[in-house]
């Protein structure tokens, strides 16, 4: 069981759900579409009576060629939202940052779990997160967003990515976070080519080997577009559902997806074949 900030998240019996809200402009999939608090709350709350068991939100894109955005613009797309949420529902809520001072202020806010994407790339970060008792969601990148998919290339990818999150669970660790409440992110989609996002898939039982519970987001992503020749990313909900089926019986314990009540079904009908309850 984690603990973070209070809240309780099992793992083992199901698979978690985390829902995406992008409050940005300019996200690969839904940019613009929850720019309005007003309307991020809406959808923020349909996606907890979807099932949702995490809503994370974000305020920076970090899709391929995304630019960086101003602290005090990131924190005033995501601070309303997640401060209505905290008090609106019991649901657990994930501030994606990779800025220390966006996580300490969404933590007071009513965060409860930092969803880096850096992995620690923020000096501070380590420090906020073990201070505020909070969760905390190491993902690989290779590179930077603005030109991570330009040509990856690794020598050898899944120990190169084993290697990495070992390191920064090393680091979290040695900065003081409970080792309980680390997370880990092999990064589908961040700095890897479709054939890199094949292969994670395929060799996911051997992030088990780390010992922390294991997020998954393929989310209409683009290898799925590009296998399927689907480059409208709504159209990718089929792709998505076989990618999240195949995650959860390979080991995942927490599928981060856009369309949160059909993945929630995915979900429960995987952990049914999948997951022994006897």
């Amino acid at each position: 069981m984690m603990n973070c900030r209070g809240k309780s998240l099992t793992f083992g019996q199901r698979t978690r759900i985390m829902g995406i809200l992008n409050v940005t402009p300019d996200s690969f999939s839904d940019g613009g579409r929850y720019l309005d608090v007003d309307r991020a709350i809406a959808y923020a709350y349909k996606m907890v009576e979807d099932g949702a068991d995490i809503i994370d939100i974000g305020g920076e894109s970090s899709r391929p060629g995304a630019l960086p955005v101003p602290t005090d613009e990131e924190l005033a797309r995501v601070l309303p939202v997640i401060e209505e949420l905290a008090n609106g529902t019991a649901t657990l809520i994930s501030i994606d940052t990779y800025k220390s001072a966006v996580a300490r202020s969404a933590l007071q806010a009513g965060a409860h779990i930092v969803n880096d994407i850096t992995a620690l790339g923020d000096a501070e970060m380590a420090r906020v997160v073990a201070e505020m008792d909070a969760g905390l969601i190491l993902m690989h990148m290779k590179g930077i967003p603005r030109t991570m998919h330009r040509s990856p290339v690794y020598r050898n990818l899944i120990p190169e990515i084993l290697t990495f999150l070992q390191q920064r669970i090393g680091k979290a660790q040695a900065k003081g976070i409970c080792p309980d409440q680390i997370m880990i992110d092999p990064g589908i989609g961040f700095g890897k080519t479709a054939e890199h996002n094949l292969e994670i898939l395929r060799c996911l039982d051997q992030f088990r080997s780390l010992d922390k519970p294991l997020l998954i987001g393929s989310s209409r992503k683009s290898f799925i577009g590009k296998i399927l020749n689907l480059p409208n990313p709504a159209d990718r909900l089929e792709g998505t559902a076989a990618t999240v089926a195949w995650a959860i019986a390979h080991g995942a314990d927490i599928v981060r997806v856009h369309d949160v009540k059909a993945m929630c079904h995915v979900a429960q009908m995987t952990d049914a074949i999948h997951r022994r309850t006897d």
